[in-house]
């Protein structure tokens, strides 16, 4: 059933409903690419969502972007119940994870990069996945259309189907199984959803290195294995807090990926250039923190 409302309600008064999942996107300077986000989730039916924007660009220009404030209105409109917060100064992008997740309250949290479109329905899939799965993360790895006439079979050779359930996985940056982040360089995983029989549900749970760009928590699962607060004892330039994040909570709760995917990005250049310090290489070269 869904849960957006149609241009035939739109004036009429809402009370949004308690969301099912906190949508948190965090956002700096990148205008054309938030508005086609915005869009993506408008065309979410299901389940109840809110969305909340925290942006940290210097000049306010979220408000002065017509296209982006129309999609906010769309998705008030719908009956989303919608927030936009400014956080600075900027202290990090694990940081600015940090205060989303301190945000939220529904049960499941998805972290959306203001530079990912999401397929319609893709809320909906990646919900029913971490349900039936019963683990603690799963994501819709980010493709990159330009690359559909790129196909690398080396690249997708460690695929691997889970096929009974999803168990916990203890990963650091030597274990095997880290080999499997070419699974998501380029269009890989529509490549791999091109030749693969899909069960029933039209989706198959898969082993992941980790996930980036559209990963859906379960936030009591998240927030057990102490979030992004590994953001203070780290340099506010870190990179790779996705999979710091993402190990605490597949080594206690499991984890996986969805195919297809679903998930585009945008290929515009990163705002975070300088990864010369890395989350995951600084946590994890040894035993774990927390």
């Amino acid at each position: 059933m869904s849960s957006r409302r149609t241009a035939r309600d739109w004036a009429k008064p809402t009370d949004p409903a308690e969301p099912v999942i906190d949508v948190l996107l965090p956002t700096s300077g990148r205008i054309a690419e938030l508005a086609v986000v915005l869009a993506g989730l408008a065309a979410q039916d299901a389940p109840v969502f809110r969305l909340i924007v925290s942006d940290q660009s210097d000049d306010h220009a979220m408000a002065d972007a017509p296209a982006v404030q129309a999609m906010l209105r769309v998705l008030t409109a719908q009956g989303r119940d919608v927030r936009v917060l400014q956080h600075l100064p900027r202290r990090g992008i694990a940081e600015h994870r940090a205060f989303l997740l301190a945000q939220a309250t529904a049960p499941y949290v998805l972290f959306l990069d203001d530079d990912v479109w999401p397929e319609p329905g893709l809320l909906a899939t990646l919900h029913r996945a971490i349900e039936d799965l019963g683990c603690g993360v799963v994501g819709a790895a980010q493709q990159g259309l330009s690359y559909l006439d790129d196909v690398r079979p080396d690249e997708q050779a460690p695929f691997s189907a889970w096929t009974d359930r999803v168990e916990p996985e203890r990963l650091r940056v030597d274990s095997p199984g880290t080999e499997r982040w070419t699974l998501h360089n380029a269009a890989n995983l529509t490549h791999i959803a091109a030749q693969t029989e899909l069960p029933e549900s039209g989706w198959l749970p898969y082993r992941v290195a980790w996930l980036a760009g559209c990963v859906l928590y379960r936030r009591s699962a998240l927030e057990a294995v102490g979030g992004f607060e590994f953001w203070r004892d780290l340099p506010e330039n870190i990179a790779g807090e996705d999979v710091a994040a993402q190990w605490k909570v597949m080594e206690r709760f499991g984890g996986a990926g969805v195919l297809p995917s679903g998930a585009v990005h945008l290929e515009t250049p990163t705002t975070i250039p300088d990864r010369s310090a890395d989350a995951a290489h600084l946590l994890f070269t040894t035993d774990p923190v927390g």
